[in-house]
């Protein structure tokens, strides 16, 4: 009797044991994603630049994996959160550019967390032609300026028809309604959305960070003078070199031309220029000394205003990302069963090539930072260097939380590198496809990224460039039609022809003549007028 105790005992211990082990397995991770606008991978000071410090977004790397080697496919906001949303390269989701309509029915990856018994949600940024549609059980979005929305007291609009001013900076609006959405709605799975208008053009800061950086000289980049030497005539012509633009005092500004100071009060718009008038009066000595004189002068001045304001910007969606990390710390079993990721749509030029855009697929504009925690899963430190699209983050969340991929998403998922923390051996091929021709004077390219080499197609004039990137990662010598290369350019461009076959590319996107997006015409600015002196909020 005593030994079958001791046997029925050991039974049932090793049957609570498996329940157990089933039950947690079978616990569904909530996911949190956090996304900015236009970030640069080397404004992150886990990618190494040196350049700035961002603790909060270091902590999900430190505590997680990085992306060492992270790519989006079509680099522009809309196109590149549609291929986030549906795995898909951009001929397929229908977003080419920002004027494309978006198609809100189509199979996205909340729409499939939400039939898995998911709650989805997203605050901030939308920036796509339709809203969010049924994807989403619930949503609260940027309104104003092309779908940008604004910096000070922005617009919102909700999933039930409501539009509501909000008082204050989006940054900090956009994370605090989405920790009172945690609070009330986290005992179930959720896939929540935190999408920043930050860093995006017209870069305003926080109130609180207008004099950071103010005594500082940030390190130029070495190619901020490029002159495209080696290179086709497309780079030196686009529309999209660092800004020079002499500053106003606050009594020259015509407030009712600009929407965006438009939004402050006078409060607010008095504080933003006792900053900002300190800049003008030092920009109107140099004029005076003569030390804005020569090209070269002007762009080294510009950079340096543009490039601590951008800081600026990257400074409150740290601290932002900082207040989720602490609410999670606080609450440690949601802690242990959430996977936070932080991405951009894509990185950003920051003065390379005296860019400060995207759209070309130079390293910073096709390159975008992803970081992802998920504790207990993924090792503290994991640097995955295997390159990875923004079209395989969809496939990669459905993997995690245990939800069929469905077969038309192009990505693929990368958990088991998370996991494992171990690369995909092997070389891969990257494929980019930039549509929007003209916008910024940047014409159609495609082209193919391996580990190494970089072929770029300007195929409307069928125009090559191609970079040996060990050697040359800065992109400044083009080594197409150089026999010492030849046989490494002719595989890339086979290799291009494979992926443009393989991701089922038309082939009359290379043929017919292009037509412009359909909502690039510029429309006149509708104003509603609010009263924000007496933050009277709510519209309609």
């Amino acid at each position: 009797m005593r030994k079958s105790n001791i046997v029925l005992l050991i039974l049932l211990v090793i049957s609570n044991f498996c329940y157990s082990q089933e039950q947690q397995g079978n616990e569904k991770p909530n996911i949190i994603i956090i996304m900015a606008d236009d970030h640069a991978n080397r404004t992150i000071s886990a990618y190494g630049s040196g350049l700035n410090h961002t603790p909060n977004i270091d902590r999900i790397a430190d505590e997680g994996a990085i992306m060492l080697n992270s790519f989006n496919a079509n680099s522009i906001c809309g196109p590149s959160r549609a291929s986030i949303l549906t795995g898909k390269h951009s001929h397929l989701h229908g977003v080419m550019g920002n004027g494309f309509k978006y198609d809100n029915t189509q199979t996205t990856f909340p729409r499939e967390l939400k039939k898995a018994g998911y709650q989805t949600v997203v605050f901030g940024k939308w920036h796509l032609n339709s809203p969010p549609g049924d994807s989403f059980a619930s949503w609260k979005i940027l309104k104003g300026a092309g779908g940008q929305g604004f910096y000070y007291n922005p617009d919102f609009i909700s999933s039930n028809g409501k539009e509501t001013v909000e008082d204050g900076y989006s940054t900090d609006i956009i994370t605090d309604d989405s920790l009172d959405w945690l609070n009330e709605n986290s005992e179930n799975p959720f896939c929540l959305f935190v999408h920043f208008k930050a860093t995006h053009v017209p870069r305003m800061p926080a109130f609180r960070y207008l004099d950071s950086y103010v005594n500082d000289t940030i390190a130029e980049p070495k190619t901020l003078y490029d002159s495209f030497e080696t290179r086709e005539s497309y780079g030196a012509k686009a529309w999209m070199k660092v800004p020079y633009k002499p500053g106003k005092l606050y009594e020259e500004h015509d407030f009712s031309k600009n929407i965006y100071f438009d939004r402050m009060t006078d409060e607010q718009r008095k504080k933003w220029h006792s900053f900002k008038d300190v800049e003008t009066l030092k920009e109107r000595k140099l004029i005076a000394e003569g030390k804005l004189k020569t090209d070269k002068q002007k762009r080294s001045y510009a950079y340096q205003q543009f490039i601590k304001d951008y800081l600026r910007c990257v400074d409150g969606i740290d601290d932002n990302v900082g207040k989720i990390l602490a609410y999670l710390d606080q609450h440690p079993k949601l802690k242990e069963n959430t996977i936070i990721i932080y991405a951009s749509d894509q990185s950003y030029f920051t003065g390379q090539h005296g860019f400060a855009e995207k759209r070309f697929m130079y390293e910073d504009g096709v390159k975008m930072p992803i970081l992802i925690r998920w504790p207990s899963k993924i090792k503290d430190g994991t640097k995955i260097t295997t390159m990875v699209q923004n079209i395989d983050l969809a496939p990669t969340i459905l993997d995690a939380a245990g939800v069929k991929i469905p077969g038309d998403m192009q990505g693929v998922s990368i958990q088991p590198d998370l996991i494992t923390g171990k690369d995909i051996k092997g070389e891969k091929a990257i494929y980019y496809h930039y549509y929007d021709h003209g916008k910024h004077n940047v014409p159609r390219h495609d082209g193919v990224r391996t580990d190494t080499y970089k072929l770029i197609n300007y195929y409307t004039d069928n125009v090559f460039e191609f970079y040996d990137l060990e050697n040359d990662p800065d992109e400044v010598n083009n080594l197409y039609g150089n026999p010492k290369y030849q046989s490494k350019i002719d595989e890339l461009i086979a290799e291009l022809a494979l992926k443009r076959e393989q991701y089922k590319v038309p082939k009359e996107h290379f043929k017919k003549p292009y037509v412009q997006s359909p909502n690039h015409r510029k429309k006149k600015n509708s104003k509603k007028k609010v009263n924000l002196k007496n933050k009277t909020f709510l519209k309609g």
